[in-house]
């Protein structure tokens, strides 16, 4: 059954310690708002960009014990927030927080970790290559073709990845995404449509296809007004649809992911669904991707934000109270 709202106490996680502190602003404050609509009684708490991930984590788990948080609403994007640390603080503390636990975080965050998880669960990834990052050995290129994408192993929105067309940018590339973690991922160029799944509870959400006006669905392409173009829902024959949905819920799951998560993919030109990466905390404005696939199906963005408390607050992964 429902909990009512105005019995229990969330406190919304925001900021922190990540190279995507301003856009988990954003999920947070949007977040709280729409859960204060609810009848929620509502906390925000934004987490100070400037402290070590050590200093946060001990930061964060004195302003929930002081807030006497009943759920933690995680709104947090980046190290920090999606790779397992706040998860694991909640988990100490035994409170109640949504999105997926520490460990599906760790995998989620982790390209390498996860690319090899959904090889096991059979579905599709770009052909790709782990290196150390400030590594130079490239003797492996030889029977591999431009254009490549070089990213870092443990980022999200895009941060640090590259299009490269040729040999000679690849060394700029590599310095750019070894900037941003300790190992970098290299993949072939898949070309096609870019889509994207949500999935809420144990359920595929309608499918976004993301038009961007740059070569990828980059920083800017993400966050900057007019610089992309959404199709929502996505439109596909309806056995397509079927299966772009099934490859987002079985990576949804391959990764232990629960709640919610967005996966990326590219439909190639074979109309193959290539496993791009999934988010275990995407962005979650009203003007989101996740937000704009469960409006399709009737929930807005105020009955989604709730929809995860009332998930995490039963412990549970199926949808508790009915879209509105």
């Amino acid at each position: 059954m429902p909990i009512v709202p105005s019995l229990l106490k969330v406190v919304v996680l925001m900021g922190g310690p990540s190279e995507e502190h301003d856009i988990s602003l954003k999920s947070g404050h949007g977040a709280a708002h729409a859960l204060q609509q609810r009848g929620f009684y509502v906390e925000s708490v934004a987490i100070p960009r400037h402290l070590s991930v050590e200093d946060a984590a001990s930061w964060t788990r004195a302003a929930i014990q002081r807030a006497g948080a009943d759920v933690v609403f995680i709104a947090l994007h980046g190290a920090f927030g999606e790779d397992g640390t706040i998860q694991q603080v909640c988990e100490e503390l035994h409170v109640a927080y949504t999105g997926s636990d520490a460990e599906a975080s760790r995998l989620g965050m982790d390209k390498i970790a996860s690319r090899q998880r959904f090889i096991q669960a059979g579905l599709d990834v770009p052909r790709w290559r782990a290196l150390p990052s400030g590594s130079r050995e490239l003797d492996w290129l030889d029977d591999w073709r431009f254009p490549l994408v070089v990213k870092p192993s443990a980022q999200g929105s895009s941060i640090g990845v590259s299009v490269v067309y040729d040999r000679d940018a690849l060394p700029a590339a590599l310095e750019e995404a070894g900037r941003h973690g300790t190992m970098v991922l290299i993949e072939a160029f898949v070309k096609g449509r870019e889509l994207t799944v949500g999935v809420l509870g144990e359920h595929a959400l309608p499918i976004v296809e993301v038009i961007p006006k740059t070569t990828f669905f980059d920083f800017s392409a993400k966050y900057t007004a007019g610089m992309t173009e959404y199709h929502v829902p996505a439109v596909l024959d309806e056995p397509l649809v079927r299966r772009v949905q099934d490859a987002g819920l079985r990576a949804h799951q391959a990764a232990g992911c629960r709640h919610f998560s967005r996966t990326d993919l590219i439909l190639d030109a074979s109309e193959r669904p290539v496993i791009l990466e999934v988010n275990t905390i995407p962005g979650l404005t009203p003007t989101s991707l996740l937000p704009k696939a469960a409006s399709c199906i009737g929930l807005s963005y105020e009955a989604l934000c709730e929809q995860l408390v009332q998930m995490a607050w039963h412990g549970s992964s199926h949808l508790v109270r009915a879209a509105s």
